[in-house]
């Protein structure tokens, strides 16, 4: 109650200036209170106020609001605060606290998830059948020394074994700008999606051996010279093995000319400006990312592919209650010349999907996507759990509902398509509908769509995006 009074103060003393655009005043102090695992520094490198700032009072309202939405968006906090403590006149010195509760940060998960693309997939299409479901354990820890470094472990059953372990530490340096992580998984499975069919998979499957494994390695170096933009670098080795039925009688092309085995190295470039006011459901602001990767490099001489990939997302607040997000892929690759199946992916795999599409792919050398989303804010809440939850972070919850109008538009583009049969690709694609975005602490989004795609086909749709 204390501190909401004092954050109340603190917006009302300043708004009530912002008029004198002339005034100055500077930083004379900043507090970090309730971090009892992150480091100060973490906490400092989001903030966008430094002591010793000499700044107008009127922007200092927007900085403070600026610093508060980037710590949420770290997934470090679950609530943030900022407010003054003390206020000299005379000097204009002023002392800020940063005051924050911390998220629970370790997380020994049961695994339980779909291995289809999505739910409706698997609810529909594959009767949901339980065979198509993995479980094991998710080891999560997204704070270990409290650098703001995750470290994740997953042993995973059913329908595919899996074996990871994944370590970042964005922090190696003293101005906090380099940072490293790597990656080790091994998967296999005894069904495999081994070709394209009228847009749909096509899957075979064996019952007493393993049709398809995959073993990978990667280490990465990022740089993130300030709190919106990062470049990120990454090398990896991949080594995979098919049966040898699929090459030779399901799928030529699988890898390539009938082959069992694919190995390669691969060197990954991306870079990225995140202006979003937050990251996971962002209502002002934009995010690019550029991304470009080269497939083979000349020593295994199984893969040769140079693709560039994009999204750009555009969000405008419209109103108080009104938004739009504007949202767009593209893929396109240098190297024009046949692609292995397996690597030749479009429209409908990793977040890249056209509303209405949901049971259908499209595979191709190149994408084309825009979607536009319509939101009216209907409930912006925060419920109150009292000591009924035992963590204390997690007793109060932001929530907001938004009413959604959806639209979009693809081309996926396979100039090499010729032994199976799928008329949506090489051709424009619409797609769109009613929906209900439900949004809990910041950055756990369930978006429950009514769409309606351009061959007349209706459905409801599931999205669910957890930032875990």
């Amino acid at each position: 109650m204390v501190r909401t009074l004092l954050v109340f103060v603190f917006v009302t003393f300043f708004h009530a200036l912002q008029g004198q655009s002339d005034t100055l005043c500077w930083i004379g102090e900043i507090s970090v209170e309730g971090a009892r695992r992150t480091r100060e520094s973490v906490i400092m490198r989001e903030v966008q106020l430094r002591v010793g700032d000499t700044l107008a009072l009127s922007a200092l309202p927007g900085l403070v609001e600026e610093s508060r939405l980037l710590l949420l968006s770290t997934g470090l906090f679950t609530n943030v605060s900022i407010y003054y403590k003390s206020w000299e006149a005379v000097s204009s010195r002023v002392h800020v606290v940063i005051a924050v509760e911390e998220a629970w940060y370790l997380f020994p998960l049961p695994v339980f998830e779909l291995a289809d693309r999505n739910f409706n997939v698997w609810w529909v299409e594959q009767n949901r059948a339980l065979d198509r479901v993995n479980y094991g354990l998710d080891f999560s820890h997204l704070n270990v020394s409290g650098n703001r470094d995750p470290l994740k472990f997953k042993v995973q059953f059913g329908y595919t074994r899996k074996y990871n372990i994944r370590y970042t530490l964005p922090y190696i340096n003293r101005r906090k700008t380099l940072g490293l992580g790597f990656n080790v998984e091994y998967a296999e499975n005894k069904e495999l999606n081994y070709a394209t069919v009228f847009n749909k998979q096509a899957f075979w499957r064996l019952e007493d051996r393993i049709v398809h494994d995959r073993f990978r390695a990667d280490f990465s170096l990022s740089y993130r010279p300030g709190a919106r933009r990062y470049h990120y670098t990454e090398v990896s080795y991949l080594n995979n093995r098919l049966d040898p039925f699929v090459a030779d009688s399901l799928n030529v092309d699988f890898f390539l000319d009938g082959r069992r085995r694919q190995r390669y190295f691969a060197l990954t470039y991306e870079f990225a400006a995140d202006f979003r006011n937050i990251r996971a459901f962002a209502t002002d602001g934009y995010y690019l990312k550029l991304r470009l990767r080269k497939d083979g490099l000349g020593i295994f001489g199984d893969r040769d592919a140079l693709t560039l990939t994009t999204r750009l997302e555009r969000f405008l607040p419209l109103h108080k209650r009104w938004n739009l997000a504007i949202i767009s892929d593209g893929k396109y690759s240098l190297i024009r010349r046949p692609q292995p199946y397996n690597d030749n992916r479009a429209l409908g795999f990793n977040k890249v999907y056209l509303p209405g599409y949901e049971y259908y792919i499209a595979d191709g050398l190149d994408l084309a996507l825009v979607r536009s989303v319509l939101r009216y804010k209907l409930i912006d809440h925060e419920a109150s759990f009292g000591r009924w939850v035992p963590l204390p972070a997690y007793r109060r919850v932001p929530m907001a509902f938004y009413l959604a109008l959806n639209s979009g538009w693809a081309i996926a583009h396979d100039p090499f398509q010729e032994v199976f049969h799928n008329p949506l690709n090489n051709r424009p694609l619409w797609g769109g509908g009613l929906g209900l975005h439900c949004v809990f602490f910041y950055d756990k989004v369930l978006m429950i769509e009514y769409s309606i795609n351009h061959l007349k086909e209706k459905g409801l749709f599931l999205h669910l995006n957890m930032n875990i």
